[in-house]
């Protein structure tokens, strides 16, 4: 079993990013360096340093001479988050798909049985968690270093705005139907089809969490 020992930024990181899916931070919200020190028992360096991965990743803006923000993101902004994530992860499966062994496609059914049981007990939490580990394991045969951290980079931001409103806009059999229609295209091995249905998957999603703005 891989132990993974988290520092205390990433401890930082995880607990920001618990806040804003949770609703303990809304967007407009400041963050106070000194007032998450004393909330987690650290010092303020390893704030300062997830703070700047915080602000590369889209999840907080910084505002020269006033402090850190929670963004409040425009229509467009969250559309074309979601657009640029589809486009990034339709080419990064289409072009490593064939790689995928096929006891992986068997753990990708698996993460959308779950996904489907855990929306329908209305566990937000779990339905985003095995959501994001179908789509890392869709790309983990992606070899493109650049492609994949910037695939990342946008994960933490679509997955506070997908925890937030996945309830008001998918049925737990619709988040099945979606992720499956994904899956079959992969077992199909349609390159064409998958970069399709990744981008229509993720820009779909995008233009629904904009209309609710």
């Amino acid at each position: 079993m891989k132990i993974i020992k988290k520092t205390y930024k990433d401890q930082v990181v995880d607990y920001v990013y618990r806040l804003l899916s949770e609703g303990g931070l809304n967007p407009g919200d400041q963050l106070k360096e000194t007032l998450l020190a004393e909330q987690m028992g650290i010092s303020r360096a390893p704030i300062r340093e997830a703070m700047k991965e915080l602000i590369m990743n889209g999840l907080i803006e910084y505002r020269p001479q006033v402090g850190n923000f929670v963004p409040v993101l425009s229509a467009k902004q969250i559309i074309d988050s979601y657009t640029t994530r589809g486009v990034l992860e339709g080419y990064a499966v289409m072009e490593s798909c064939q790689k995928i062994p096929p006891q992986e496609i068997d753990r990708l059914d698996h993460f959308l049985d779950q996904m489907e049981d855990y929306a329908r007990q209305g566990i937000h939490k779990m339905v985003v968690e095995t959501g994001g580990e179908f789509h890392d394991l869709l790309m983990s045969q992606c070899d493109n270093v650049q492609l994949v951290e910037y695939t990342d980079r946008l994960s933490l931001k679509l997955h506070v705005l997908f925890y937030k409103n996945w309830s008001k806009l998918y049925s737990p059999v619709e988040i099945g139907q979606r992720h499956r229609k994904i899956l079959n295209s992969v077992k199909l091995q349609d390159l064409a089809l998958i970069e399709t249905v990744i981008r229509q998957h993720y820009a779909e999603t995008g233009t629904k969490i904009a209309a609710l703005q």
